[in-house]
Protein backbone atom coordinates (compact mmCIF):
# COMPACT_ATOMS: atom_id res chain seq x y z
CA UNK A 1 0.00 0.00 0.00
CA UNK A 2 1.34 3.42 -0.94
CA UNK A 3 0.69 6.37 1.34
CA UNK A 4 0.51 9.82 -0.22
CA UNK A 5 1.89 12.76 1.75
CA UNK A 6 0.87 16.33 1.12
CA UNK A 7 3.40 19.02 1.96
CA UNK A 8 1.84 21.59 4.24
CA UNK A 9 2.95 25.19 4.05
CA UNK A 10 4.08 26.49 7.46
CA UNK A 11 1.56 28.74 9.15
CA UNK A 12 2.26 32.45 9.04
CA UNK A 13 3.37 33.67 12.44
CA UNK A 14 2.95 37.43 12.87
CA UNK A 15 5.72 39.49 14.43
CA UNK A 16 4.97 39.84 18.12
CA UNK A 17 8.13 41.22 19.76
CA UNK A 18 9.71 44.58 18.99
CA UNK A 19 13.13 43.03 18.38
CA UNK A 20 11.74 40.90 15.53
CA UNK A 21 10.31 43.73 13.47
CA UNK A 22 11.67 44.06 9.93
CA UNK A 23 13.77 47.02 8.82
CA UNK A 24 14.06 48.59 5.38
CA UNK A 25 14.84 51.92 3.75
CA UNK A 26 12.31 51.14 1.00
CA UNK A 27 8.67 52.00 1.84
CA UNK A 28 7.46 49.37 -0.65
CA UNK A 29 8.94 46.65 1.55
CA UNK A 30 6.38 47.52 4.24
CA UNK A 31 3.32 48.41 2.19
CA UNK A 32 0.43 50.40 3.61
CA UNK A 33 -0.67 49.12 7.03
CA UNK A 34 -4.13 47.63 7.38
CA UNK A 35 -4.52 48.24 11.11
CA UNK A 36 -4.25 44.54 11.92
CA UNK A 37 -0.47 44.59 12.40
CA UNK A 38 0.82 44.47 15.97
CA UNK A 39 2.41 47.93 15.69
CA UNK A 40 -0.67 49.53 14.07
CA UNK A 41 -3.69 47.91 15.69
CA UNK A 42 -4.15 50.68 18.28
CA UNK A 43 -3.67 53.50 15.74
CA UNK A 44 -6.34 55.18 13.55
CA UNK A 45 -4.48 54.23 10.38
CA UNK A 46 -6.83 56.06 8.00
CA UNK A 47 -5.75 59.43 9.44
CA UNK A 48 -2.13 58.62 8.59
CA UNK A 49 -2.76 57.78 4.93
CA UNK A 50 -1.12 61.02 3.64
CA UNK A 51 2.14 59.94 5.31
CA UNK A 52 2.40 56.66 3.39
CA UNK A 53 3.92 58.41 0.37
CA UNK A 54 6.77 60.92 0.19
CA UNK A 55 5.94 64.60 0.22
CA UNK A 56 5.99 66.63 -2.97
CA UNK A 57 6.00 70.36 -3.56
CA UNK A 58 6.63 72.98 -0.88
CA UNK A 59 7.97 71.89 2.47
CA UNK A 60 5.18 72.03 5.04
CA UNK A 61 7.44 72.60 8.07
CA UNK A 62 10.00 75.38 8.61
CA UNK A 63 12.90 75.12 11.08
CA UNK A 64 14.63 77.79 13.14
CA UNK A 65 17.46 77.24 15.64
CA UNK A 66 18.25 79.21 18.79
CA UNK A 67 21.96 78.32 18.51
CA UNK A 68 22.82 77.89 14.81
CA UNK A 69 26.52 77.42 15.63
CA UNK A 70 25.65 73.83 16.57
CA UNK A 71 24.13 73.10 13.16
CA UNK A 72 26.64 71.25 11.00
CA UNK A 73 26.37 70.82 7.23
CA UNK A 74 23.23 69.06 6.10
CA UNK A 75 23.65 65.32 5.52
CA UNK A 76 22.78 63.81 2.17
CA UNK A 77 22.15 60.09 1.67
CA UNK A 78 25.31 58.16 2.53
CA UNK A 79 26.91 61.05 4.47
CA UNK A 80 27.95 60.00 7.98
CA UNK A 81 26.67 59.99 10.63
CA UNK A 82 23.27 59.80 8.89
CA UNK A 83 22.22 56.17 8.98
CA UNK A 84 24.96 55.15 11.41
CA UNK A 85 22.28 53.71 13.67
CA UNK A 86 18.87 54.55 12.20
CA UNK A 87 16.97 51.76 10.43
CA UNK A 88 13.32 52.42 9.44
CA UNK A 89 10.97 49.90 11.03
CA UNK A 90 7.67 50.97 9.45
CA UNK A 91 6.43 52.53 6.25
CA UNK A 92 6.28 56.09 7.60
CA UNK A 93 9.88 56.10 8.85
CA UNK A 94 10.99 54.70 5.48
CA UNK A 95 8.98 57.41 3.69
CA UNK A 96 10.60 60.09 5.87
CA UNK A 97 14.04 58.66 5.08
CA UNK A 98 13.43 58.74 1.33
CA UNK A 99 11.62 62.09 1.39
CA UNK A 100 14.34 63.96 3.29
CA UNK A 101 17.05 64.49 0.68
CA UNK A 102 19.06 66.39 3.28
CA UNK A 103 19.10 65.70 7.01
CA UNK A 104 19.50 68.45 9.57
CA UNK A 105 22.59 67.74 11.69
CA UNK A 106 22.90 69.03 15.27
CA UNK A 107 26.45 68.35 16.41
CA UNK A 108 27.85 68.88 19.92
CA UNK A 109 31.67 68.89 19.66
CA UNK A 110 33.71 66.62 21.90
CA UNK A 111 34.29 67.93 25.44
CA UNK A 112 31.86 70.85 24.94
CA UNK A 113 29.49 71.60 27.80
CA UNK A 114 26.57 73.60 26.41
CA UNK A 115 24.87 75.50 29.23
CA UNK A 116 21.74 76.76 27.45
CA UNK A 117 19.26 74.49 25.67
CA UNK A 118 19.59 74.29 21.90
CA UNK A 119 16.02 74.87 20.71
CA UNK A 120 14.80 73.88 17.25
CA UNK A 121 11.38 75.32 16.48
CA UNK A 122 9.55 73.32 13.81
CA UNK A 123 6.54 75.26 12.54
CA UNK A 124 3.88 73.68 10.37
CA UNK A 125 2.77 75.86 7.47
CA UNK A 126 -0.72 74.41 7.06
CA UNK A 127 -2.77 71.34 7.89
CA UNK A 128 -2.99 70.36 4.20
CA UNK A 129 0.79 70.55 3.64
CA UNK A 130 3.09 67.51 3.80
CA UNK A 131 6.66 67.34 5.03
CA UNK A 132 9.28 64.62 5.46
CA UNK A 133 12.28 65.11 7.71
CA UNK A 134 15.35 63.33 9.03
CA UNK A 135 17.20 64.94 11.92
CA UNK A 136 20.51 63.75 13.35
CA UNK A 137 21.52 64.80 16.87
CA UNK A 138 25.11 63.83 17.65
CA UNK A 139 26.76 64.33 21.03
CA UNK A 140 30.46 63.66 20.58
CA UNK A 141 32.62 62.07 23.27
CA UNK A 142 32.38 63.61 26.75
CA UNK A 143 30.16 66.47 25.64
CA UNK A 144 27.04 67.68 27.43
CA UNK A 145 23.94 69.40 26.00
CA UNK A 146 20.16 69.67 25.94
CA UNK A 147 18.28 69.80 22.63
CA UNK A 148 14.61 70.80 22.51
CA UNK A 149 12.38 70.10 19.51
CA UNK A 150 9.33 72.37 19.60
CA UNK A 151 6.53 71.48 17.19
CA UNK A 152 3.83 74.08 16.50
CA UNK A 153 1.43 75.17 13.77
CA UNK A 154 -0.12 72.43 11.62
CA UNK A 155 1.14 70.01 8.99
CA UNK A 156 1.13 66.38 7.89
CA UNK A 157 4.56 65.50 9.16
CA UNK A 158 6.62 62.30 8.81
CA UNK A 159 9.74 62.66 10.92
CA UNK A 160 12.83 60.65 11.83
CA UNK A 161 15.14 61.67 14.67
CA UNK A 162 18.47 59.82 14.87
CA UNK A 163 20.33 60.30 18.15
CA UNK A 164 23.94 59.24 18.74
CA UNK A 165 25.44 59.67 22.21
CA UNK A 166 29.12 58.84 22.04
CA UNK A 167 31.40 57.61 24.84
CA UNK A 168 31.01 59.55 28.07
CA UNK A 169 28.60 62.13 26.65
CA UNK A 170 25.47 63.36 28.43
CA UNK A 171 22.56 64.38 26.23
CA UNK A 172 18.98 65.42 26.94
CA UNK A 173 16.47 65.49 24.07
CA UNK A 174 13.02 66.97 24.71
CA UNK A 175 10.38 66.67 21.98
CA UNK A 176 7.37 68.94 22.61
CA UNK A 177 4.26 68.53 20.46
CA UNK A 178 2.07 71.63 20.80
CA UNK A 179 0.52 71.44 17.35
CA UNK A 180 -2.77 72.99 16.35
CA UNK A 181 -5.83 70.75 16.52
CA UNK A 182 -5.66 69.56 12.90
CA UNK A 183 -1.99 68.50 12.73
CA UNK A 184 -0.89 64.91 12.03
CA UNK A 185 2.58 63.92 13.18
CA UNK A 186 4.26 60.50 13.12
CA UNK A 187 7.85 60.34 14.37
CA UNK A 188 10.42 57.61 14.84
CA UNK A 189 13.19 58.45 17.32
CA UNK A 190 16.11 56.02 17.32
CA UNK A 191 19.07 56.44 19.66
CA UNK A 192 22.32 54.62 20.37
CA UNK A 193 24.05 55.28 23.69
CA UNK A 194 27.72 54.32 23.85
CA UNK A 195 30.07 53.41 26.72
CA UNK A 196 29.46 55.32 29.97
CA UNK A 197 27.18 57.76 28.13
CA UNK A 198 23.78 59.03 29.32
CA UNK A 199 20.61 59.92 27.44
CA UNK A 200 17.53 61.56 28.88
CA UNK A 201 14.72 61.46 26.34
CA UNK A 202 11.41 63.22 27.05
CA UNK A 203 8.25 63.26 24.93
CA UNK A 204 5.57 65.87 25.70
CA UNK A 205 2.41 65.65 23.60
CA UNK A 206 -0.45 68.11 24.08
CA UNK A 207 -1.57 69.32 20.64
CA UNK A 208 -2.47 67.73 17.32
CA UNK A 209 -5.25 65.55 15.96
CA UNK A 210 -2.98 62.50 15.82
CA UNK A 211 0.51 62.44 17.28
CA UNK A 212 2.57 59.23 17.27
CA UNK A 213 6.12 59.54 18.65
CA UNK A 214 7.94 56.20 18.99
CA UNK A 215 11.31 56.21 20.79
CA UNK A 216 13.75 53.34 20.23
CA UNK A 217 16.88 53.42 22.43
CA UNK A 218 19.78 50.98 22.38
CA UNK A 219 22.14 50.97 25.37
CA UNK A 220 25.04 49.70 23.31
CA UNK A 221 28.02 50.54 25.51
CA UNK A 222 28.94 49.13 28.89
CA UNK A 223 27.83 51.40 31.72
CA UNK A 224 25.43 53.41 29.54
CA UNK A 225 22.21 54.86 30.95
CA UNK A 226 18.83 55.95 29.57
CA UNK A 227 15.98 57.82 31.20
CA UNK A 228 12.88 57.82 29.00
CA UNK A 229 10.02 60.01 30.21
CA UNK A 230 6.74 61.00 28.65
CA UNK A 231 3.82 63.33 29.34
CA UNK A 232 0.57 63.55 27.39
CA UNK A 233 -2.79 65.28 27.78
CA UNK A 234 -5.46 64.09 25.33
CA UNK A 235 -8.62 66.07 24.63
CA UNK A 236 -11.87 65.07 22.89
CA UNK A 237 -11.21 63.36 19.56
CA UNK A 238 -7.44 63.49 20.01
CA UNK A 239 -5.12 60.48 19.60
CA UNK A 240 -1.72 60.61 21.34
CA UNK A 241 0.56 57.60 21.08
CA UNK A 242 4.04 56.40 22.02
CA UNK A 243 5.54 52.98 21.41
CA UNK A 244 8.73 52.83 23.46
CA UNK A 245 11.55 50.33 22.94
CA UNK A 246 14.55 50.10 25.26
CA UNK A 247 17.21 47.55 24.31
CA UNK A 248 19.83 46.77 26.95
CA UNK A 249 22.69 45.49 24.80
CA UNK A 250 25.83 46.33 26.79
CA UNK A 251 26.78 45.14 30.25
CA UNK A 252 25.93 47.07 33.43
CA UNK A 253 23.42 49.34 31.75
CA UNK A 254 20.63 51.21 33.52
CA UNK A 255 17.19 52.11 32.20
CA UNK A 256 14.28 54.06 33.69
CA UNK A 257 11.06 54.47 31.68
CA UNK A 258 8.13 56.49 33.04
CA UNK A 259 5.24 57.84 30.95
CA UNK A 260 2.21 59.59 32.41
CA UNK A 261 -0.95 60.79 30.70
CA UNK A 262 -4.24 62.52 31.41
CA UNK A 263 -7.35 62.24 29.23
CA UNK A 264 -10.59 64.18 29.02
CA UNK A 265 -13.52 64.40 26.59
CA UNK A 266 -15.37 62.03 24.30
CA UNK A 267 -13.06 60.09 22.03
CA UNK A 268 -9.85 61.17 23.77
CA UNK A 269 -7.46 58.27 23.25
CA UNK A 270 -3.91 57.61 24.41
CA UNK A 271 -1.75 54.61 23.54
CA UNK A 272 1.42 53.55 25.30
CA UNK A 273 3.27 50.36 24.43
CA UNK A 274 6.51 49.77 26.29
CA UNK A 275 8.98 47.07 25.23
CA UNK A 276 12.18 46.37 27.14
CA UNK A 277 14.70 43.80 25.89
CA UNK A 278 17.58 42.74 28.13
CA UNK A 279 19.96 41.01 25.76
CA UNK A 280 22.11 37.96 26.38
CA UNK A 281 25.25 40.07 26.95
CA UNK A 282 23.54 42.70 29.12
CA UNK A 283 24.75 41.32 32.43
CA UNK A 284 24.35 43.52 35.49
CA UNK A 285 21.36 45.37 33.96
CA UNK A 286 18.98 47.40 36.11
CA UNK A 287 15.77 48.35 34.29
CA UNK A 288 12.22 49.42 35.10
CA UNK A 289 9.34 50.75 32.99
CA UNK A 290 5.98 52.14 34.04
CA UNK A 291 2.97 53.87 32.55
CA UNK A 292 0.30 55.73 34.54
CA UNK A 293 -2.87 57.26 33.15
CA UNK A 294 -5.52 59.45 34.75
CA UNK A 295 -8.94 59.44 33.07
CA UNK A 296 -10.74 62.67 33.95
CA UNK A 297 -14.08 62.29 32.11
CA UNK A 298 -16.38 59.74 30.56
CA UNK A 299 -15.70 58.72 26.97
CA UNK A 300 -11.89 58.76 27.17
CA UNK A 301 -9.75 55.63 26.75
CA UNK A 302 -6.15 54.77 27.54
CA UNK A 303 -4.43 51.67 26.13
CA UNK A 304 -1.35 50.65 28.10
CA UNK A 305 0.74 47.56 27.27
CA UNK A 306 4.10 46.90 28.99
CA UNK A 307 6.34 44.07 27.73
CA UNK A 308 9.61 42.71 29.09
CA UNK A 309 12.05 40.21 27.52
CA UNK A 310 15.05 38.92 29.47
CA UNK A 311 17.73 36.82 27.79
CA UNK A 312 20.16 36.59 30.71
CA UNK A 313 19.69 35.65 34.34
CA UNK A 314 22.59 37.79 35.55
CA UNK A 315 20.82 41.10 36.20
CA UNK A 316 20.46 43.53 39.09
CA UNK A 317 16.74 43.97 38.54
CA UNK A 318 13.97 44.37 35.99
CA UNK A 319 10.29 45.12 36.18
CA UNK A 320 7.32 46.85 34.63
CA UNK A 321 4.00 48.30 35.72
CA UNK A 322 0.90 49.88 34.24
CA UNK A 323 -2.10 51.58 35.83
CA UNK A 324 -5.09 53.48 34.45
CA UNK A 325 -7.82 54.92 36.63
CA UNK A 326 -9.90 57.85 37.73
CA UNK A 327 -9.31 60.23 40.63
CA UNK A 328 -8.16 58.62 43.83
CA UNK A 329 -11.08 59.14 46.22
CA UNK A 330 -8.76 58.95 49.22
CA UNK A 331 -6.61 61.77 47.87
CA UNK A 332 -9.65 63.93 47.22
CA UNK A 333 -11.07 63.17 50.67
CA UNK A 334 -7.73 64.03 52.31
CA UNK A 335 -7.60 67.42 50.58
CA UNK A 336 -11.27 68.23 51.13
CA UNK A 337 -10.94 67.32 54.82
CA UNK A 338 -8.39 70.12 55.05
CA UNK A 339 -10.75 72.76 53.73
CA UNK A 340 -9.96 72.54 50.00
CA UNK A 341 -13.05 72.48 47.78
CA UNK A 342 -13.55 69.60 45.34
CA UNK A 343 -12.67 71.57 42.20
CA UNK A 344 -9.40 72.81 43.66
CA UNK A 345 -8.65 69.36 45.07
CA UNK A 346 -9.01 67.78 41.63
CA UNK A 347 -6.74 70.45 40.15
CA UNK A 348 -4.05 69.76 42.75
CA UNK A 349 -4.23 66.01 42.18
CA UNK A 350 -3.75 66.37 38.42
CA UNK A 351 -0.94 68.91 38.77
CA UNK A 352 0.84 66.66 41.25
CA UNK A 353 0.37 63.63 39.00
CA UNK A 354 1.69 65.24 35.80
CA UNK A 355 4.07 67.67 37.49
CA UNK A 356 6.33 64.75 38.37
CA UNK A 357 7.32 64.44 34.71
CA UNK A 358 7.45 68.21 34.13
CA UNK A 359 10.01 68.62 36.90
CA UNK A 360 12.33 66.08 35.26
CA UNK A 361 12.76 68.28 32.18
CA UNK A 362 15.22 70.56 33.97
CA UNK A 363 14.43 73.71 31.94
CA UNK A 364 12.60 76.16 34.24
CA UNK A 365 11.02 78.29 31.50
CA UNK A 366 9.67 75.24 29.66
CA UNK A 367 8.48 73.68 32.91
CA UNK A 368 6.50 76.83 33.76
CA UNK A 369 5.01 76.90 30.27
CA UNK A 370 3.88 73.27 30.48
CA UNK A 371 2.34 73.73 33.91
CA UNK A 372 0.37 76.68 32.52
CA UNK A 373 -0.76 74.48 29.61
CA UNK A 374 -1.96 71.83 32.08
CA UNK A 375 -3.85 74.50 34.02
CA UNK A 376 -5.52 75.62 30.78
CA UNK A 377 -6.55 72.03 29.99
CA UNK A 378 -8.01 71.64 33.47
CA UNK A 379 -9.97 74.86 33.09
CA UNK A 380 -11.76 73.31 30.11
CA UNK A 381 -12.86 70.35 32.26
CA UNK A 382 -14.21 72.65 34.95
CA UNK A 383 -15.96 75.03 32.50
Amino acid sequence: MTTAYTEVEPAFVPVQTRSERPHSFDPDDFGAPTGREVNWKHTPVAQLTPLFETASGANGVSVTASAPQYLADALEFGAAPRGEFFRPEDVISAVAWQGAAQALHVRIPAEDEVAEPIVLTLTGQGADLRADAHLVIEAEAHSSATVVLRHEGAAQYAQNVEIIVRDGAKLTVVSVQQWQDDAVHAASHQARVDRDAELTHIVVSFGGALVRVNPNVELAGAGSQARLYGLSYADAGQHLESQVYLHHKGAHTTGDVLYKGALQGAGAHSVWIGDVLIGADATGTDSYEANRNLVLTEGARADSIPNLEIETGDIVGAGHASATGRFDDEQLFYLQARGIDEEQARRLVVLGFLGDIVQRIGIPSLQDELLEAIEAELAEVQA
